[in-house]
C-alpha cells in the first residue's frame, strides 16, 4: 500500500515549525537543542495523536463508522484528540479509560478529564489497570451495534500500522525542514509510550536513509520489553507501507526516566517541565514530554552528545494534562 494512495484527513494544515532552544542549550552547556513542535497540530491542544487520527478517521468514515471507540489511561491524551476528531467530524465517541494506577480516575478531575465531558464523550468506561482493553472496546462496538449504528475501533495511542503512518510522514517533514535550515541533526529524541509515534518515526528515517540515530526514552515499560513492542510494531508498519523495516539494532528506548511508573512524578521530570517552561516559554506535559526531557537533559548532563551537535526534540504535546498535576509541579 503506497502511503500517498491512502486516505486521511488533514486536521494540521502546515508542517509544525523547528524552533532552536537558545536558553536552554547555554543551560546545558553542551549540545544545541532544537525542538519539533507537534504539541502545535491541530484538534484540540495539539500532539502527536493528531497525525495518527488523520489516517485512522479517514478509514473511519470510509468504512461508515459513526461513532468512534477508543482507550486510554486516566487523562489520556489520546483519547481527548480522538474526542476533538469525532465532534469536529460530526462522530460520536466512546472512552474506555484505564486506571493504571489504582483508584487514579475522578471524573471532577482538572485537565483531560475535565476535557473529556467538555467535548462531549457519549459514554466514560472505567477499568482497573490489566483489564482485557480489547474486550472492553468490543463490548463498546457491541452496544453501538444494538443501537443501530456502526462503531471503529482504535487502539491506545492509535498505535496500530495505520495510525503510524502519522510519524511516517513527519520523519519526511522533519529531513525536509532539515534540509531547507541547512541543518543536520545529529540525534533525535522522542517519547516512547505506545509505540506508533517511535516506530513512524524509525521507518520514515529509515527508508529516507537519514542515517540519524533516534533515541525514544520510555514513559512505562522496561526497555527490553519496550524495544521489542516498538520493532515489532515496526515491521508490521513497514510491511502495511511497502517500506524497509527498521532493524533491532535501530530501536532504543531507554528506560532510566520512568520513575516508580507510568504517570507517577519523578524529581526528574519536574526539573525538565520548569526548565522548559521558565527558559523557553515551552509547556510539556508531566507523563510523556516531561520524561522524555528529562531523559533529553540527563543525556546531555552525562556527555552522551558531543559539544555542538544538533539535538532535535521531539515535542509529542500533552500541555493539558498539566492541570491535573498542579501540586507536584506548582513552586513550593
Amino acid at each position: 500500500m503506497k502511503l500517498s494512495s491512502l486516505p486521511r484527513r488533514r486536521y494540521t494544515p502546515h508542517a509544525t515549525p523547528i524552533q532552536k532552544l537558545e536558553r536552554l542549550s547555554q543551560h546545558l552547556g553542551g549540545p544545541q537543542i532544537w525542538i519539533k513542535r507537534d504539541d502545535l497540530t491541530g484538534l484540540a491542544g495539539g500532539g502527536n495523536k493528531t497525525r495518527k487520527l488523520e489516517f485512522l478517521v479517514a478509514d473511519a468514515l470510509a468504512q461508515g463508522a459513526d461513532t468512534l471507540i477508543t482507550v486510554g489511561a486516566v487523562q489520556s491524551n489520546h483519547c481527548r484528540l480522538t474526542l476533538a476528531a469525532a465532534a469536529h467530524e460530526g462522530l460520536k465517541c466512546r472512552l474506555v479509560l484505564e486506571q493504571r494506577v489504582p483508584g487514579s480516575y475522578r471524573k471532577t478531575a482538572s485537565g483531560n478529564n475535565f476535557l473529556f465531558d467538555l467535548l462531549g464523550a457519549e459514554t466514560i468506561t472505567v477499568v482497573d489497570g490489566g483489564s482485557d482493553l480489547s474486550g472492553a472496546m468490543q463490548a463498546e462496538a457491541d452496544q453501538v451495534k444494538a443501537l443501530g449504528r456502526k462503531g471503529y475501533v482504535i487502539p491506545g495511542g492509535g498505535s496500530n500500522a495505520l495510525g503510524a503512518m502519522g510519524y511516517v510522514v513527519c520523519a519526511r517533514e522533519i529531513m525536509a525542514q532539515s534540509l531547507d535550515m541547512g541543518v543536520a541533526f545529529d540525534e533525535i529524541v522522542v517519547a516512547s509510550g505506545s509505540a506508533g509515534t517511535h516506530a513512524g518515526l524509525l521507518i520514515g528515517f529509515t527508508a529516507a536513509n537519514a542515517g540519524v540515530p533516534l533515541t525514544g526514552v520510555n514513559v512505562r515499560r522496561p526497555r527490553a520489553e519496550q524495544e521489542g513492542n516498538v520493532h515489532k510494531l515496526g515491521v508490521e508498519a513497514a510491511a502495511f507501507a511497502g517500506l524497509p523495516a527498521p532493524s533491532r539494532e535501530s530501536v532504543v528506548a531507554l528506560d532510566q526516566w520512568v520513575g516508580p511508573g507510568y504517570s507517577l512524578p519523578t524529581d526528574e521530570m519536574v526539573e525538565a517541565v520548569r526548565l522548559f517552561a521558565q527558559l523557553e516559554g515551552v509547556l510539556l506535559d508531566p507523563v510523556y514530554t516531561g520524561k522524555a526531557a528529562a531523559g533529553l537533559i540527563g543525556l546531555a548532563r552525562r556527555g552522551h552528545f558531543r559539544p555542538g551537535a544538533n539535538v532535535l526534540f521531539v515535542h509529542t504535546g500533552g500541555a493539558p494534562s498539566l492541570f491535573a498535576y498542579q501540586d507536584v509541579l506548582a513552586s513550593a
